[in-house]
């Protein structure tokens, strides 16, 4: 999630969308295969939410995700970000943290009918079966362990399982790609971090942090780890996106690339007009403070330096051929930073999901691809981490 993104939160969401009409059978096709499968999100910021007295059982037509469009959109599986700021530390995180996995596993609880909280690939694959929504938990940011081995063992039995080694800012033990190097990487504790997390089962997240410390991790990890919302940098230079190297030794180890749809992340042209956009952003965040109306800070943003460019929902599609082209369909899926991000026109919320399959298809992509990106990787790489925790 980037302080970005709230530009976006109070938005209209345009209208479900409905997929391409042609007659010439594709269409169909696509939402059949699309419906049948393991439909998996690996980064949804939605989770706040679900700490107020929204209701994520019904349609709402702000922001981007809930029950009703999920259910439109066919997204079945899905990881909700237990997130806080990175200058958010110590006990206070822990709290914070703790609360915020409650909140999941309580609508796991009030929609028993509906959506299951799960752990594994078998109890994501039983929860399809059963119609339900499988819930997992991925931490996004490891100031939230508080350089505790003891709380990151807590956060797994609570059920994360992914842990992604910084936010925007650095920890005590790991670089973010958001700040100035301050410990060439992982520290030594950082990397214990890493192997504990091979132990328990957890995948090691490597969205948000430096380029030394994706190294570090890669060196150390003996389980293959997860991009969970990044994209290409060769299409959009941005630190937070892998270069072609990174995707690589990624899928070189078995990993999986999450593309993020967040148009700071799939476009320069974005890129350069939210650099240009944080300054202001700051300024008219610290004058207005709590009383900050998101729904108006787009056009008082844009009166200062113009609207944002348009881009599109297919530049995604970009960035999934580019990481194919790469390292083939192994290792890409899908990561979007829906409730945090940025979307690009024509993928203003989950509803519009299925025209991801549908443009596969038109691509040229197999049936058996398309279902590899759209979750099948990613249960693969959560099962190998799990055997490697057991011992097999």
């Amino acid at each position: 999630m980037k302080i970005t993104a709230l530009l976006c939160l109070m938005a209209l969401a345009v209208p479900a969308a409905v997929l391409t009409q042609k007659d010439d059978g594709l269409v169909q096709r696509a939402r059949q295969l699309h419906f049948s499968s393991i439909v998996l999100d690996t980064h949804v910021d939605t989770t706040p939410k679900l700490q107020t007295e929204w209701k994520f059982a019904e349609e709402h037509t702000t922001g981007h995700v809930d029950l009703p469009r999920m259910k439109k959109g066919g997204l079945n599986s899905l990881f909700f970000s237990i997130y806080m700021p990175g200058n958010v530390t110590g006990p206070k995180a822990v709290n914070d943290a703790i609360e915020r996995i409650a909140a999941v596993h309580k609508l796991a609880h009030d929609l028993p009918e509906q959506i299951a909280l799960c752990t594994t690939s078998d109890e994501v694959r039983a929860a399809r079966k059963q119609g339900k929504i499988a819930a997992l938990m991925g931490m996004e940011g490891g100031h939230m362990i508080n350089n505790s081995l003891p709380i990151l063992r807590m956060y797994a039995a609570l059920g994360v399982r992914y842990l992604t080694l910084t936010h925007s800012v650095n920890t005590e033990w790991a670089d973010s790609s958001g700040d100035k190097p301050k410990h060439d990487g992982l520290t030594d504790f950082g990397k214990d971090v890493v192997r504990e997390l091979n132990r328990l089962g957890v995948l090691v997240d490597i969205s948000h942090v430096s380029d030394k410390t994706f190294w570090d991790a890669l060196a150390v990890s003996k389980a293959p780890m997860i991009a969970s919302h990044s994209s290409c940098r060769m299409l959009c230079d941005h630190p937070r996106n892998m270069s072609d190297e990174m995707i690589k030794a990624l899928a070189d180890k078995g990993g999986v690339i999450q593309i993020n749809y967040h148009v700071e992340f799939l476009d320069n042209a974005a890129a350069a007009y939210y650099k240009k956009a944080e300054p202001y952003f700051r300024e008219l965040t610290e004058k207005q403070g709590a009383s900050l109306d998101p729904s108006k800070l787009r056009d008082q943003i844009a009166k200062q330096i113009g609207p944002p460019p348009k881009i599109s929902w297919e530049r995604i599609l970009d960035h999934v051929d580019h990481a194919v082209k790469l390292v083939g369909a192994d290792h890409v899926g899908l990561g979007s930073d829906f409730d945090g991000a940025v979307m690009p026109e024509g993928m203003e919320d989950v509803a519009h999901l299925p025209q991801i399959t549908e443009a596969l298809l038109r691509r040229g992509y197999s049936p058996a691809d398309i279902r590899k990106i759209l979750g099948e990787n990613l249960l693969r790489v959560l099962d190998q981490a799990q055997r490697i925790s057991s011992g097999q």
